[in-house]
């Protein structure tokens, strides 16, 4: 431990002359002046060197250095009391037993409490007249007080942080210094308050001034800068908490808000820095459709549009109680009126043509699907309803109404599908692009493919928080299962920026990162709860689920990958899905669909997904591509 710094001599020299003076003035005031012999032998200079010589390493060997008198607590005045306690009654007993001071003569106990008064006021007095002056309040209400904290971080979101717990102290937060990586702010001071050394120097930190929490005020810092932080935290059995990262801050509400540390926050993943306003330009005055507006992603999509200012949003939705919650969110809490809630299936023709028909969109985003895996698997006929049938439908009332664009809310699951519901949205895709390569085509038809987000309703983040909240066991399939992940306002972002790109019936994915081992996810949520895995939480391996894939991928064999003008979204190209043959299929499975024959759509879903008839063309994704696709891939990503 760092007991003494070079830094703080200065403090051990003014405790030296408190020390001096206490002793001194502990036996003027009890003896009078002159001190009459033989008590003159206890201020004799040997005996103030003892005595203080013993103070003051005991002050040392206490930690009474590696505290700043700046941040002084109550906590560290009763620390500074116990220890001067503990000084004056070690130098009282070596004075009195050791050979300086003959044996007859008795020593004073009165001068020794008035030594230890006199030492006591000195000490904690000088430190809380330090902390007062120099953090003395500009406005009247500088100082902070509550808990200590060490801020990780010391840009712009430290700044903004350190005047808001300044400005209210309600918040209960005492900010006693700041680390950050970059070399140039090292001993410098922000609102006061200083910066004590780089990201590395922590863990020493957290044991020389043992702070009760550590303040993440780093948006823009990657996931494994995090993840270090946050070890470095549990390892000190420090509390940890966060500013909201650049994900949360897409849906434009910059706050301060400090929470704790989520698995979002330390995930391997890069922010994706999105200009909306310029990407969503073509958003701006026009009227849009959002149907699934109260899902995960349709409720994301509605508030990010909100902010560009369409001249109509009209919120398509057949559950209530969403519709409700977001219609009521945009209207009071974000202040957007121009929204029409419509409680309507998005693949009710008879209710969507008219509803086109009156309000004129110009751009569609068709968010409404259903995606739970198992619960498709028992229930096919709904998944091909509500998938496959109602995107057809929802597409062609948009063509014949000349909606300008009309994009598709994909999924990774869609390719190479082994599941009912990977298969039914397959089938949503190349509706897409069938209608897409209409040449008669008014209408702009895409599809943005991206994997799992976090914590969508029913996805495995909520699932886990339950599962640890209860006690566990936390259920993992496979020890060996990767996903892709990605924020929800993230993708949502990068849909918007697809949405204004390319040209009809073309297919987007998202770069998804690295995939991410359910196990490694599992067991950070674990320890983020303050618990370890296998001994507080136990892991159990419930094995692959029927079609579930150990590996899911982005893109096929049988399609081009190639890069765009944002790096983010990649372009896949393949031969056109040929459209009398899906207008056949469809129609097959609307038949069996309408006849309650769940079996037999089981069967045929799969038998289309496996032998899906395409038009000649480019059938393997050419090595330049791939090579291309390859680099960005092995960028790294955080």
């Amino acid at each position: 431990m760092n007991l003494l710094s070079r830094h703080r001599l200065w403090q051990v020299g003014v405790d030296g002359v408190f020390i001096t003076f206490a002793w001194f003035a502990a036996f003027l005031l009890r003896l009078g002046w002159p001190v009459n012999h033989p008590y003159d032998r206890f201020i004799q200079p040997r005996v103030f060197v003892i005595v203080v010589v013993l103070k003051l390493a005991i002050f040392i060997l206490l930690g009474f250095y590696t505290r700043w008198w700046r941040y002084v607590s109550t906590r560290d005045i009763w620390s500074v009391a116990r220890g001067v306690t503990i000084a004056c009654i070690v130098a009282d007993l070596v004075v009195y037993f050791s050979r300086i001071t003959p044996r007859v003569v008795y020593f004073p106990r009165s001068a020794a409490v008035i030594d230890w008064l006199l030492l006591l006021a000195l000490v904690t007095g000088s430190r809380a007249v330090a902390r007062t002056v120099i953090e003395r309040p500009k406005a009247g209400d500088r100082l902070a007080r509550g808990k200590e904290i060490i801020i990780a971080g010391a840009g712009d979101a430290a700044s903004v942080t350190l005047r808001e717990l300044y400005k209210y102290r309600n918040l209960g937060y005492t900010p006693i210094g700041l680390v950050d990586d970059d070399p140039r702010k090292q001993h410098l001071r922000m609102h006061g308050v200083k910066v004590l050394g780089t990201i590395a120097d922590l863990p020493r930190l957290l044991r020389d001034n043992r702070p009760d929490e550590v303040l993440i005020a780093m948006p823009s810092a990657s996931g494994p800068a995090r993840q270090r932080i946050v070890e470095m935290c549990r390892e000190a059995k420090v509390p940890v908490k966060t500013l909201p990262g650049l994900y949360e801050l897409f849906s434009g509400e910059l706050t301060t808000q400090i929470r704790p540390v989520q698995v979002e926050d330390v995930l391997g993943r890069e922010q994706v820095e999105v200009n909306f306003e310029q990407v969503a330009g073509y958003i701006a005055g026009q009227t849009v459709v959002v149907t699934g507006a109260g899902g995960s992603i349709g409720s994301e999509l509605c508030r990010q549009i909100a902010r560009v200012g369409p001249e109509k949003l009209l919120l398509v939705e057949r559950g209530e109680n969403p519709l409700f919650e977001i219609d009521r969110e945009l209207r009071q809490d974000r202040g957007f009126e121009d929204c029409v809630a419509v409680l309507a299936d998005a693949g009710d023709a008879e209710k969507m043509r008219p509803l086109f028909e009156q309000y004129k969109p110009q751009v569609v985003f068709h968010a409404a699907a259903f995606k739970h895996v198992p619960l498709m698997e028992l229930n096919p006929l709904e998944s091909v309803r509500n998938n496959p049938l109602a995107t057809r439908s929802l597409a062609q009332v948009a063509r014949d109404t000349h909606v300008e664009r009309f994009v598709l809310i994909s999924t990774d699951k869609a390719v190479e599908p082994q599941t009912v519901m990977g298969q039914s949205k397959a089938l949503c895709e190349w509706v897409i692009e069938a209608l897409g390569a209409q040449k008669e085509n008014g209408t702009k038809f895409m599809a943005v493919r991206f994997g799992n987000v976090l914590g969508s309703s029913g996805s495995v983040i909520p699932i886990f928080k339950r599962q640890i909240e209860k006690g566990g066991p936390v259920t993992v399939t496979d020890p060996e299962m990767t996903r892709y992940f990605m924020t929800i306002p993230e993708a949502v972002s990068l849909v918007v920026q697809a949405g204004g790109m390319g040209a009809s019936g073309q297919v987007f994915v998202l770069d998804m990162g690295r995939p991410i081992r359910i196990l490694d996810l599992a067991q950070n949520m674990i320890r983020l709860s303050g618990k370890e895995p296998g001994r507080d939480i136990e892991i159990a391996i419930s094995g692959i689920r029927p079609g579930e894939k150990l590996h899911e991928e982005l893109w096929g064999g049988h399609e081009t990958v190639s890069p765009t003008e944002h790096p983010k979204i990649r372009k896949l190209t393949c031969p056109t899905i040929d459209p009398k043959w899906l207008d056949d299929e469809l129609a097959a499975l609307s038949a069996l669909v309408a006849a309650g024959d769940a079996k037999g759509v089981s069967k045929r879903l799969a038998k289309v997904a496996r032998n899906a008839q395409r038009l000649p063309g480019k059938k393997a994704k050419t090595a330049a591509a791939a090579d291309a696709v390859d680099a960005v891939s092995e960028q790294p990503v955080s």
